[in-house]
Order: C-alpha cells, then structure tokens, then sequence
C-alpha cells in the first residue's frame, strides 16, 4: 500500500501518503517490463525523427497547442484547437468563454520549459506553472493561483463525507509533495518513464492545489522528462490517450491510491507512451511529406515563389488567417496581400473557413491542420 485512510475531524477519512516513493524497492510486474522495454524503443525513435521536421519548432507549436487543448478538455473545457488559434491571431469573433484555458496552458507550458533551461524542476516552480495556467484562464471562485491548498478538498461527491476520494489534509501536503521533489533528482535505478509515472500518480494523489491539479500533474510529465533529458525536444504529450481512456485514467489513478495498485497504473501510463509515440512519428512523417508538397506548388509562382514561402513558413505556426495576418507577414499593402492570398487559394494550399462569409473572411491551412485534428 502507498498510504491509509485516517479519519479525520468532522466524521470523513482522508487518505495519508506512506513516505514516496516506498522504502522498500519497487517491484514491477512482467507486463510493465516489456511495456517499458517497447516504449524506450518508440521515444528514441520518436527523439530522432523529429528532428528531421522541416522546423522542429513549428512542431512543437502545434504539438503544445493540440496538448493544451486535450488536456484542458479532460478537465470539461469545450473550446477547440481553431478557437485557441483564433484566439491568439486575435479573431475574437464568437469565441468560447473557456477558451482562455488553452491559452494559459499554453503559456505555462512555454514558461516552464523555458525555466527548465536554468532552474531545477521544483515545489517552487510547480507553484509559478500553477498561477501561469489559472491566472486568466477559468478557475473556481477560492483556487488561490500559486499556492498550495490551506483548506479540504475532495473528487466526487457534495462534500468530504459522500466524496470518492478525499486527498491528504492541508496540514500534510507540503511533506507529502516534499518527497516527490525528492524523487525528481534521486540517483535511483528506476527507469525514467517509469519515475514519470509515478511523479504524476503521486502528485494526483496529493492533489495540492484547489483547483488545476490534473493539468499540472500532466505537465510535470513533460518537464520531467525533458528535465533528465530523455526528450531532448519537448514532443511527446499523453493528453490524447488520456482524452480517449478517460474514464480508465480516473480508474487506475484512483486505483492507484485506495488499493496500491501501482503496476496497473504504470502499465496503463506506458501503454500511453507507446501510442501517442507512435502517433507522433506518423504525425511528423506527414508534416515533412505536405511540406515538400506544398514548396513544389509555391515555386511555380516564379518570382512571387519567395513570399509565398514566407507565408508558408508563417502558416505553420498560425495555420488560420486574415488578410490582415498575411499583410503583416509580408509588411505590405492590402492589395498585395490579398494577391497573395489568392494565389495560395488557387494552389489549394489555403481553403476558406465559411465560404458564406463575404467580410473577415477567414482562411486555414487545412491539409495542416487535418493532420492535428485526425
């Protein structure tokens, strides 16, 4: 067992962690073995073709984006990827209320991977990620942004006492996150993917904060792995598989604490691995076929060919516009602008949104997008 259940003032019991990881060595069942053995076998792969994207960073962008979204859903937001990216090219035209999630993940993805270039993955950190993600995004009315929790809280049920699962009290939570930042820089012989499984069951289990915890515990996936350098780019985000298994997640991880059943979650985290692994490659396989498709339909604008490049590259970072975006890309008139936004209409490179719309017309690059959406 990982912990008990200890009743506590006011007739509920919560659950109280074991120290973390357990003292004695962990012991991992044949499956989680061999699922292991095939998911180092995919994320090296993975770390590798990536690189061969015609720019690793568009990637990324998008790969974040898609993450965001996925994983701020898990969560009931219902603003999509195309909202997220209207949004932030500034179409603020009937845009869902929740669509600030997505963007604040976004941003707290960003900054914590950019403080990991020099800072430790930390409590400390983990409290400014928590304020990035919730500090204009949607929150409960007493989320406290940056803290860890002083009060109660549970999962399921109006209160304490008919709760599914109530996490340690306020009083034991700074001790009980203190051994997991223990464990991000242990020298330990337990695999990677495994330690990041188990950061992120252990960090639920805990559930430090009022509000936000699921995406914050998913982030400290990437960090991590990242942080020890099994990614040397940050590309492989398990929101989808997450998004798709749902209910099993809440399960496993439920699982995980009422009954110490740590090799069914590492099992369901690893199969996780290997998909969104494999999905990945196939993804960045894709980009670098439609890449080289569409350069070969933009040389054939001849002398127009350079620009039409630069709207190209543009696109990939922000794959819906206006005739305003592509005038500010190419710092020209109007006019020009939209002579360059027809001629890509024409290559099929650019597809209208809604073709009933006459003014603020807005236009995406669909056949990039359709390999994020599929």
């Amino acid at each position: 067992m990982i912990g008990k259940y200890v009743l506590q003032p006011g007739s509920y019991k919560a659950f109280i962690p074991e120290k973390f990881p357990p003292k004695e060595k962990l012991s991992f069942s044949s499956q989680v073995i061999s699922l292991l053995s095939k998911a180092d076998q995919l994320v090296g792969k993975l770390d590798g073709i990536t690189q061969l994207v015609p720019d690793i960073d568009f990637f990324i962008f998008m790969y974040v984006r898609k993450e965001a979204v996925l994983s701020t859903q898990i969560e009931g937001t219902r603003a999509t990827m195309i909202d997220s990216i209207k949004a932030d090219a500034s179409f603020n035209i009937d845009l869902p209320e929740d669509v600030g999630d997505i963007l604040q993940y976004i941003k707290a993805m960003n900054l914590g991977l950019q403080k990991l270039e020099t800072f430790p993955l930390s409590l400390r950190l983990i409290k400014e990620i928590h304020k990035t993600l919730l500090v204009g995004g949607r929150q409960t009315h007493y989320s406290d942004p940056g803290n860890f929790r002083k009060t109660q809280n549970w999962i399921g049920g109006n209160s304490p006492e008919t709760a599914q699962y109530v996490p340690p009290p306020p009083d034991l939570v700074v001790n009980s996150l203190s051994d997991v930042e223990k464990f991000f820089h242990d020298n330990s012989d337990t695999p990677q993917l495994i330690k990041a499984a188990l950061i992120h069951s252990q960090f639920e289990t805990v559930h430090p904060f009022l509000d936000g915890n699921g995406r914050v515990g998913r982030l400290l996936v990437t960090f991590y792995l990242c942080q020890q350098g099994v990614l040397e780019r940050p590309v492989l985000y398990l929101s989808e598989y997450l998004k798709s298994n749902r209910e099993v997640y809440f399960d496993v991880l439920h699982s995980y604490h009422q009954k110490g059943e740590v090799n069914r979650w590492i099992s369901f985290f690893l199969q996780g691995v290997i998909e969104v692994s494999k999905d990945a490659i196939d993804t960045s396989k894709k980009i670098n076929g439609l890449y080289r498709k569409d350069l070969k339909r933009i040389h054939i604008l001849g002398r127009s060919a350079p620009k039409g490049t630069k709207i190209l590259e543009e696109l990939y970072k922000l794959p819906v516009v206006n005739v305003n975006t592509i005038q500010k890309w190419l710092k020209t008139t109007r006019a020009t602008a939209n002579t360059y936004l027809n001629k890509l209409i024409e290559l099929d490179i650019l597809v209208q949104q809604d073709e009933s719309v006459e003014y603020g017309r807005t236009f995406e690059y669909k056949e990039y997008l359709d390999i994020f959406r599929n």
